[in-house]
This record gives structure tokens, sequence and C-alpha cells, in this order.
């Protein structure tokens, strides 16, 4: 039987914050399952590794015998979550909310423990407030309040648009942990004013207030900005083995430890022995992220998956045995009705770069092979006709087949 202390110890791993670890301590010592909340808004299809972070403690909460309590904000997705946005996030209509969800949950329970996971719509409660009940739950913050809020303040004192809808954000996420008995919140460090709205609310309504878990927000695969689909830095759940562990080598060394805290449980002190011997010199980062990469498809796809691309890649780019028919595209497919495109316009096209301008620097460093010569010339046009069926490496992990008009297979 695992200490509170023990039970602590693993439950802080990868979190940055607790509000408060003694409203923690004094909840686990109650000596019953704990309801633990996370909320998820699904405004788009695809869990990305980013999204893990706060479900695999989630999972943790199941594995110490706590309830998991996951909530689908179908109101709440409706507005956006103004976290960490200078802008208003585009609404989104409900039907599409729920549509996203049906794929979502099938990549969380990739994760939980779907036998001890209560899952609840916030459209259940908000749907059936009337406007009066609306006005009492948004008397209970003030303006000054609502500005405590960084992004709030941020937006108000630099004149960007603030709108009232997006301030009852906070108030709602908070409503649900009394509408669900939450005695703990998970969340990313965005999260921190939401959470606290939540505890707040608790209080006013007689409960004992929530205990807010903070774990950081997991840095892409450019190695500056969050990890988002929007920005094409991310992993998704659902790709495929080689694309996981190709995207998991193309990661700056200095995320790897970061890597192995937050998205594996490959213990602290083998994770702190690896960072030792990198900067000591004695380690190739390189090495150190193929266990990385091996770890992280086992665990989402399969060990035979990662196997097969832990050697697949070894073969890539170790042994310079590219199997470019591993990925075949059509022309027609990104390129129809056209003869010739430029570098830049073929790489932005098979979503290769993200501007023409760094595609005309790839080329330029000598970053994209066709039919296994560098295409130096970024002005040169690539022509189907007089190419036919061609091979292309784009960088260090992006290869294929290019099949021209009437060759697919």
């Amino acid at each position: 039987m695992k200490t509170f202390e023990d039970q602590l110890k693993e439950i802080k791993r990868g979190v940055v914050d607790i509000v408060t670890e003694e409203d923690l301590l004094k909840k686990l010592k109650h000596s019953k399952p704990l309801r633990v909340k996370l909320g998820i808004d699904p405004t788009a299809t695809d869990i990305h590794l980013g999204h893990t972070v706060a479900l695999n403690k989630l999972r943790k909460f199941q594995d110490l015998g706590h309830k998991a309590v996951l909530i689908i904000g179908d109101y709440t997705a409706m507005i956006g979550d103004p976290s960490g946005r200078m802008s208003e996030r585009p609404h989104l209509d409900r039907a599409t909310i729920l549509k996203n969800f049906s794929t979502y949950k099938q990549q969380a329970f990739k994760i939980l423990d779907k036998e001890n996971v209560e899952i609840v719509y916030n459209g259940d409660w908000f749907g059936k407030m009337t406007f009066e009940d609306v006005l009492k739950l948004s008397s209970k913050f003030t303006l000054a309040q609502m500005l405590e809020h960084d992004y709030f303040d941020k937006r108000f004192k630099e004149g960007v648009p603030l709108y009232l809808h997006e301030m009852m954000y906070p108030i709602m996420q908070g409503y649900d942990s009394i509408m669900v008995k939450a005695d703990i919140e998970l969340g990313g460090t965005d999260q921190r004013f939401n959470v606290i709205a939540g505890r707040f609310l608790q209080k006013e309504s007689g409960m004992e207030p929530q205990a807010g878990l903070f774990t950081p927000i997991l840095t892409g695969l450019d190695g500056k900005n969050k990890m988002s689909k929007s920005l094409n830095n991310y992993i998704g759940l659902n790709d495929g083995p080689d694309d996981m562990f190709g995207k998991i080598m193309s990661i700056p060394d200095e995320l790897i430890r970061q890597y192995f805290e937050l998205l594996t449980d490959v213990p602290l002190e083998e994770i702190s022995a690896m960072a030792d011997v990198m900067k000591a010199g004695k380690a190739n980062p390189r090495d150190i992220k193929m266990k990385l990469g091996f770890v992280i498809v086992k665990k989402y796809i399969g060990e035979r998956e990662a196997k097969a691309s832990q050697d697949g890649f070894e073969n890539t780019f170790s042994k310079k045995d590219i199997p470019y028919d591993r990925h075949k595209y059509g022309w027609n497919d990104f390129f129809k009705g056209e003869q010739s495109v430029t570098p830049a316009k073929f790489l932005t096209g098979m979503h290769l770069a993200d501007s023409n301008s760094e595609a005309n620097r790839l080329v330029q460093q000598g970053g994209l092979m066709i039919n296994g010569e560098k295409w130096e010339d970024y002005k040169a046009m690539i022509d189907i006709n007089s190419l036919g069926t061609f091979t292309f490496k784009a960088g260090k992990l992006s290869f294929g087949t290019m099949c021209a008009p009437g060759g697919q297979e």
C-alpha cells in the first residue's frame, strides 16, 4: 500500500504548480476515491502529444484508485477558451463539437482506463439554464476579478477587443466543478485562472474547494512554440508509427528531457542520468532520441510497430537505404492541371514547408533531392512531363515517390 507521501510524489511528476499542495495532501488523506476533473473542448478531431500531458496525469490518478471525470465542453467550446490568446476564437456549432468528440474519445481511451471514467457534457446543465440563472451566476464575479486574468488584462490595456461572452468562459468552467463535485482539477499552466474560479464558486456554494494541478505546456517540434495543430509543429496520436517516430527524431536536442519527463513513464533518475551523459558529451543525442521514439510509439501504437519504425529509421538515415516506395503520392492529388511547379510550390503544396521563403531556404541549403540528386536551383521548375515518376527527399525526414499522372499504382 502506497503512503500518501508516495502518492504525492508520483502525482507531482511533471506538475509545475499546485493550488494548494496542502489541500491536495488533505484530500489524499481522506482515504476515499477522489473525483479528478479534466475538461476538454473538442474544437478539432485530433489529439496531439501536448494534450496527453494532462490525460496521462488523469490516468495516474486512476491507477492510484481515484475517479476520472472527463467533461466534454459542448457548451464552453462554443465560446472557446480565451486563455493564452490575444484574439477571439472562431465560433463552432454544437453539432461540429460533438462530431469532433466522437474521434477524440477513441484517442483518449488509448490513455485512460475507460472502465473507470465518468464522461459528462456541460451542455447537460448549461442547456437548461434560464437567463435569470446566467445573471445569478455571473453576479458572483466583479469586473476587477475578471481583469486578474492575465490575457483579459493585457487585451484591455492594449485596446484589443475583449468580448463579454469570453469572460463567461472561466465562470462556466468553474461552474462545471460544482456540477461534477470535483475534488481536483487538472490543466495546463494557462488554466490557472479558470481553476481558481472553480475553487471560488465551490466555496461560495458551501463546498470544499478543489485542488488545482497544473502541468507545463509541451513545446512543439519547432522548439519555440507550444505544440499546436495550427502551427503544424505537432505529433498526433493518430499518426502512423513511422511518422510518429520520425517526428520525435526531429525535435531539437534541448527538448529531449522535457519529452521524456512529460510523455513517458521512464524513471526520473534514469532521465537525469541520460541528460548528464549527453551534457558530458558521452552520448549522442540522436541515440537518446531513438529510445524516446521507441518508448512513445510503443505506448500509443505497439511494441512491434515501434521496433519496425526504429529499424526503418536506422536503415533510412544511417545506412542511407531510403524506402521511397513506403510513401507514394499522385501528382494530380496536389498539382492537378499544372505540368510544372517551382520547388517552393512543390514543397508547400506537399506540406513539407510552411512558406515560400522556408522552401527556398531548404533548396538553397541542399535539402531537396529529386531522384537522388540535390535540386540546387530554387528557380528551376519541377516538370512532371520531363521527370515522369520520381523520388524526392525534403530535409532529413520527408521522402517518397511522386507518381506521374497515369503512373499511380
